[in-house]
C-alpha cells in the first residue's frame, strides 16, 4: 500500500441525511446517470480531494457503486445491461475527479450481497465468485485502479470476491464489518476470518480493512500476531453504537469527531500496516479532517 492515504467519509448517510437527498435501498449509484447527481457526488468529493491535498497525501476516491450489484439492483428496476453501464459510468466518473496535482486512486466499490449488518444467508465461495464477477468486469472495464469489497459479514464471500477480482486481473481488498465485540456479524473473530481468506486464496488480497464499525468495537479483536500487519485500513463509524442500534435509529449520529481521531491515533500504532483512513456511516468532512490532523502531523 505504501505510504498514508485518505479517503473519504459515509457517502450515503452524508447525501441523505446532511444534504437531504432519498436514496432507496442506501444506494448511490443511480446518482451518475444524470447531471445533477453527478454534480451532487462532485460536490461531495471536492472537498475531501482538497483536504488530502493540503496533507500531502494521495487520495482513494470510491465508486458509488456500494449497492450495485444484482440482488439490490434490481429491486430498483435495473436488468443486467443497465447495471453494467452503471457500474462503468460510475468508474469513470469517479475517474474525472482526479487532478495532476493529487495522487488519486480510482477505487471500485463491491458491496456485500446481503445487507451488510447481518450475515443472513451465506453463499458459497464459487456463487459468492460468480455473484460478483459481472460487477468487478465492468468497473475494470471502466477503468478502476482497484477493487474493494466493503462490509463483508462473513469469509466466504470474501474468497469468492477475491477469485472473481483475480480472474479479471484487479487488485484486491478485503473490507468486514465488526459487532461492538469485535466479531463479523456471522460470530467469526476477526483474526480468523483473515486466516481463513488467506487459506483459501491462490491470489490473496492487497490487504484488508474494517469499516462500518467504531475503533471501540476493535478492542477486543486486535488482539497481536503476524495478522494484524495485513489490515492495511480502517473507515470507522462516528457512532459507538451497535449495527441493530444504528438500524433502528432515526436521527443520525455524528459521534466526536476529536475523540474518533484520538482513537485512530491509537489504530495507527496497533496497525503497522496500517496506510489508508476514512470513515464511513456518520462521518464527514470534520470527521476525516480530524483524523488527517491527528495522524498526519
Amino acid at each position: 500500500m505504501g505510504a498514508m492515504r485518505l479517503t473519504d467519509g459515509g457517502l450515503e448517510t452524508t447525501l441523505i441525511f446532511e444534504r437531504g437527498l432519498e436514496l432507496p435501498l442506501f444506494a448511490a449509484f443511480p446518482l451518475v446517470e444524470d447531471d445533477a447527481g453527478r454534480a451532487v457526488l462532485a460536490a461531495y468529493w471536492q472537498p475531501f480531494l482538497d483536504l488530502a491535498e493540503s496533507h500531502g497525501v494521495g487520495f482513494d476516491v470510491d465508486t458509488a457503486t456500494w449497492r450495485a450489484n444484482p440482488d439490490w439492483a434490481s429491486q430498483l428496476g435495473y436488468d443486467a445491461a443497465r447495471l453494467r453501464a452503471v457500474n462503468e459510468e460510475a468508474a469513470g466518473f469517479a475517474r474525472s475527479l482526479g487532478r495532476p496535482s493529487l495522487d488519486v486512486r480510482v477505487n471500485g466499490v463491491v458491496g456485500p450481497r446481503g445487507d451488510g449488518y447481518v450475515s443472513g444467508e451465506e453463499m458459497g465461495a464459487e456463487e459468492a465468485a460468480a455473484y460478483h464477477l459481472p460487477q468487478v468486469r465492468a468497473l475494470a472495464a471502466g477503468g478502476v485502479d482497484q477493487v474493494s469489497a466493503l462490509t463483508l459479514t462473513y469469509p466466504r464471500e470474501a474468497v469468492g470476491f477475491l477469485h472473481a477480482a483475480g480472474e479479471v486481473g484487479l487488485p484486491a481488498l478485503v473490507s468486514f464489518t465488526v459487532e461492538t465485540d469485535g466479531r463479523l456479524p456471522n460470530g467469526t473473530p476477526l483474526a480468523d476470518a483473515v486466516a481463513e481468506v488467506e487459506d483459501r486464496t491462490a491470489r490473496a488480497a492487497v490487504g484488508y480493512l474494517v469499516n462500518c464499525a467504531h475503533p471501540t468495537h476493535l478492542d477486543g479483536a486486535l488482539t497481536g500476531g503476524p495478522w494484524t500487519e495485513r489490515v492495511v485500513g480502517v473507515r470507522a463509524n462516528a457512532s459507538t453504537m451497535s449495527h441493530a442500534e444504528l438500524d433502528a435509529a432515526e436521527e443520525l449520529d455524528p459521534g466526536d469527531p476529536d475523540d474518533l481521531a484520538r482513537r485512530y491515533v491509537g489504530l495507527v500504532e496497533r496497525l503497522p500496516g496500517l496506510r489508508l483512513l476514512g470513515g464511513c456511516c456518520g462521518t464527514d468532512l470534520r470527521h476525516v479532517g480530524a483524523i488527517a490532523a491527528a495522524c498526519l502531523s
